[in-house]
This record gives C-alpha cells, sequence and structure tokens, in this order.
C-alpha cells in the first residue's frame, strides 16, 4: 500500500478493522437502500431565497460542483419558519418585502411576489416550494400555488403547506392554532389543505407533507398517513420530517452516535412511508437549530457528521437531505454565505462523489463502533466504491493516531489491477475551520473564499490490492478515505 495523506498525523495505531466487500448489489446478506440520482441538497430559508441566489456568488458554483459529480443539479427547497409568514402579493414588483430592525434577524411579516417563484422557477434542478398555512389565509396560499405550478414548471417537485406545524401553538400563536392544536387536528387540517390546494391547480401528488421537526411517533409520518384517506394521500408527491441532532463536536463526530440518531429516529416512519410508494426526505435540516452554533458548526467534526449523516440516512431509505441555509450573513451551520466557505461543505462533497452515479449502496458496518464502511454500486450492481471513516476524536496536536481499515474480496469487487485510487478528507483537527486559517482538505484540494471554485491538483493516493484481493487503508482520527474500485 502506497498512502501519502495521514504519515504527518500517525502516532500508535489500533487493531485491524476488516470489512468484506460484496462482488455485487444484494450479495452478502447486507441491507441495501437505493440512491437517488442527486440525494444531497440545499434548503433555503424562504425570505433570505433570493439573496443566495442574487447576492451571494458562491451559491451557483457550489450547487455546481456536485452538479459536476452527479450530472445533476443538486435538489433545493425554498421554505422554513418564514413561510408561515409569508403572504403572497401578485401586484408586488419585489422578490420580496419586508421590516426587520437588525439584519441578522428574520422578519415576524412578508410579502413575496411573481418574481420571487420566477427565480425558483430559473433554477436547473428540482424545487420545493414551502408556501403558507400557519396563517390560515387558504385562497392566498391557491393563488401562490398556481404561480409556483406556472413559473417553475416540470422541476416543481413539490409544494409544501406550512412548516413545522407542531410549533403552531407556541408564542406567537398562528391563526390556524388559535382554537387549539394536535396531531390530530393538525392531520385533519393538512389533509383539507393537501385536498383543496391539489385541487386548485389540477395536480395530483404534487404536495411535500408532514414537515415536522418534533420526533416521531407522537409527530411522525406514520402518523399522519393514518389519518389520510385515498384521496389526501393521492395530492401527496413526498413526505418530509426535519432534524438537528444537536450536540458538541465530539458528540456529532461520533459514528456510532450518527447512526443511532438517524436509525431509532426514522427506521419506523421511512418504513411507513416506503410502503405506501412514496419517497422519505429529509426536508430539512443541519447541525444545530436555530442557524447553528459557533463551536460547533463551522467546524471540520461538523463535516465529517455531515458526510456520515448523509450516507446514514441514505442507507435506512431516506431519499434526499436538505441541509437548510438561513439568514446570510447570520448563519454558523450554512456551507457559504456566512463564512466564506463553511467546513460542512467539504463533508457534504465527500457524501456526495461516494454516491455519484449509484444505483444503490450499503453500509459494510452494523453502526455500533467508531469505525464506519460504506460501499456503493453501479446500475449493473457493480461496486464502484467504498468510504472509510475513523470518527475518533482529534483536537489537535502532534499525536493523532491512526486506524487500519483491511478490505477483503477486492479481487472479484474491483478490477483487475493491483492498485487502486483513493482520496482523503482531512484537515488539522476536528475544531478546523477554514475562516479562522485551518482549512480542510479534500484529495487535496480546498474551496476558494468567496467563490467556492476548486484549488489546487487533485491528490489520489494509491491503495496496493494483493493476489487475494486484499488492501490494507490507514484512516487517521477525524479522517475518511474514499476508494474508487473501478
Amino acid at each position: 500500500m502506497h498512502i501519502f495523506g495521514s504519515a504527518l498525523f500517525a502516532s500508535a495505531a489500533s487493531a485491524a478493522v476488516t470489512f468484506t466487500v460484496p462482488s455485487k448489489s444484494g450479495e452478502g446478506g447486507y441491507k441495501y437502500a437505493p440512491v437517488d440520482p442527486a440525494p444531497v441538497g440545499i434548503s433555503f430559508e424562504f425570505f433570505a431565497f433570493p439573496s443566495y441566489f442574487t447576492n451571494v456568488t458562491a451559491t451557483e458554483r457550489c450547487l455546481a460542483n456536485w452538479r459536476a459529480l452527479t450530472g445533476a443539479w443538486p435538489p433545493i427547497r425554498v421554505g422554513g419558519t418564514t413561510q408561515d409568514r409569508a403572504l403572497y402579493d401578485a401586484a408586488s414588483a419585489a422578490y420580496v418585502e419586508y421590516s426587520v430592525a437588525d439584519p441578522r434577524d428574520a422578519p415576524l411579516d412578508l410579502t413575496y411576489g411573481p418574481r420571487f417563484l420566477a427565480l425558483a422557477g430559473a433554477y436547473g434542478g428540482t424545487v420545493v416550494v414551502g408556501l403558507n398555512r400557519g396563517r390560515n389565509q387558504l385562497a392566498n396560499t391557491v393563488e401562490a400555488a398556481r404561480r409556483a405550478v406556472a413559473e417553475v414548471g416540470d422541476r416543481l417537485l413539490a409544494i409544501e403547506l406550512g412548516n413545522e406545524p407542531e410549533y403552531y401553538d407556541r408564542s406567537p400563536v398562528q391563526p390556524i392554532a388559535q382554537s387549539g392544536w394536535s396531531p390530530e387536528i393538525d392531520g385533519a387540517s393538512q389533509n383539507s389543505w393537501d385536498v383543496a390546494v391539489g385541487q386548485a391547480i389540477g395536480k395530483e401528488g404534487l404536495i411535500q407533507a408532514g414537515n415536522f421537526n418534533d420526533s416521531p411517533p407522537k409527530w411522525g409520518l406514520a402518523q399522519l398517513i393514518a389519518k389520510q384517506n385515498s384521496t389526501a394521500r393521492g395530492y401527496v408527491a413526498t413526505y418530509a420530517h426535519h432534524n438537528y441532532p444537536g450536540g458538541s463536536v465530539q458528540g456529532l463526530l461520533s459514528h456510532s452516535g450518527t447512526a443511532s440518531n438517524v436509525q431509532s429516529k426514522f427506521e419506523a416512519d421511512v418504513a411507513a412511508v416506503r410502503s405506501e410508494g412514496k419517497p422519505y426526505v429529509l426536508g430539512e435540516t443541519n447541525s444545530v437549530s436555530g442557524g447553528g452554533a459557533a463551536g460547533v458548526s463551522p467546524t471540520y467534526g461538523a463535516a465529517l457528521w455531515t458526510m456520515d449523516y448523509v450516507l446514514r440516512a441514505v442507507y435506512t431509505g431516506i431519499s434526499r437531505i436538505y441541509f437548510h441555509h438561513g439568514t446570510v450573513g447570520n448563519c454558523q451551520y450554512c456551507f457559504w454565505g456566512r463564512y466564506s466557505m463553511g467546513a460542512p461543505y467539504y463533508g457534504a462533497t465527500a457524501a456526495t462523489a461516494f454516491l455519484a452515479g449509484s444505483q444503490t449502496m450499503t453500509a459494510l458496518d452494523d453502526g455500533s463502533s467508531a469505525y464506519a464502511a460504506y460501499a456503493s454500486f453501479d446500475a449493473a450492481g457493480q461496486p464502484l466504491r467504498v468510504l472509510l471513516f475513523n470518527s475518533d476524536y482529534f483536537g489537535g496536536g502532534s499525536s493523532r493516531s491512526t486506524q487500519s481499515f483491511v478490505l477483503r474480496g477486492l479481487s472479484s469487487a474491483a478490477t483487475t489491477t493491483t492498485t487502486l485510487k483513493a482520496k482523503r478528507l482531512t484537515a488539522p483537527s476536528a475544531m478546523s475551520r477554514q475562516d479562522q486559517g485551518e482549512t480542510p482538505t479534500w484529495g487535496g484540494q480546498t474551496y476558494a473564499d468567496g467563490t467556492c471554485e476548486v484549488q489546487g491538483g487533485e491528490a489520489l493516493e494509491d491503495v496496493a490490492v494483493s493476489g487475494a484481493g486484499e488492501a490494507s487503508v490507514s484512516v487517521g482520527a477525524a479522517e475518511a478515505v474514499l476508494v474508487y474500485l473501478r
């Protein structure tokens, strides 16, 4: 084996962990999950959406970088708390109009016009548009939905009717919840609005239902589906839940913690949605709610969580993951915008590279340890790539431990070559931040502040394969390595 990346940080190595790569998708007793053509997407807070596309230079390039990997523009969702404060004004010439005391604040009331929806329609990928249900003005929402269908056209993947409705009865109370609120009342409301809007726009299969943030089963999709009749279900295209695990860098970095968060929280809900033949998506998610935490969300440790979280979500049967981007200039977890480049963009890019062009994927580990291994497969079922992740915490200094990953089954799973190529995701420590001068690297490359342009030459490492089809890869604490099998 010839590895260039980890020697600078190497210290004592743990006993090797061994994984056998299946020679074909469906074999080896693993659970295999389908892979969406572009599973990693971005959610833009409703009122901030126009600014991201008209004032933030990096937006188009950051999204285009992923398109270069997958061949498809990443999916976007326009929504969030402010969608339930926004009323459509067909006469408005502005994208969006609101007033705030501090530019870091989100508005309590806003209006938006046809240009807002036309801007969404100008995007090259699929779009989910979130509309207002909390203010209980159905006619206004129907008018906006009709304009969204006209402006976004075939790229309109879904319309949301309300964001995180379980919070409608909190201060300030949304008008729709003034007489009381519960999962039962919300379920009836969702069903009524789904049918009313679907009939008004003359389209079935165009509603993204659910959009809860509180935990299932009380606020979950299984309970919502149980309240839907066949008419309401017919207007639903996808079901969505939100998720913000929160915690420290060490907590987010933990692979076993991520596996537990995703699988224990969502497996039953995913199964209920899949039984309906509909996709399950994380319609809004990120590290820490409320725009993120300064000491957690912009770090390289959060980047590794982002990568692992995407892969565990897809493995659990979740089709797409939309990472939320909030107020421009006041958003700790944003991949770009607040910090010229947030470290989590690197982790999202590594996950996108691993999944690109895949038909299926699986986890080779059981999620109970610090060491993860994932494999992806092409349309013919042949293995494409293996991603190895060492989630041991490394906070800096000169004694970075390493973990040896042994891969078996490569004589049939890989090509006939005796050497494979690999890319490493690394940074000086889990606490590294690009805006503080410790820039992560993905295959030796970085993303430029302000533009998201790729900087530097790609550094590929050599991984030797023995005649028995076995290879050993050294992965430092808080590092990941993507091995290309063909």
